[in-house]
């Protein structure tokens, strides 16, 4: 995963625990806008969420965060 999109990651989950708490849940979609203004970004967290690691559609951001930090 290229380091833009780690470090988009970590910030959208920092904000999202910052302001809902630890046991905020996040999908893939929510570090992107609501247009599709970069599809290779967009595909390549798609196939890390679901073909890497088969995670379901919400996932606790603070557990997104760990695996992204973790290079996983």
């Amino acid at each position: 995963m290229r380091m833009e999109l780690r470090s988009k990651i970590i910030d959208v989950c920092d904000k999202k625990i910052a302001t809902k708490g630890d046991d905020v849940g996040v999908s893939f979609y929510a570090f992107f806008a609501n247009k599709n203004d970069n599809p290779e970004l967009l595909m390549e967290a798609a196939t890390w969420w679901i073909q890497t690691h088969q995670l379901d559609h919400f996932v606790k951001a603070y557990i997104i965060k760990d695996m992204v930090k973790a290079g996983l």
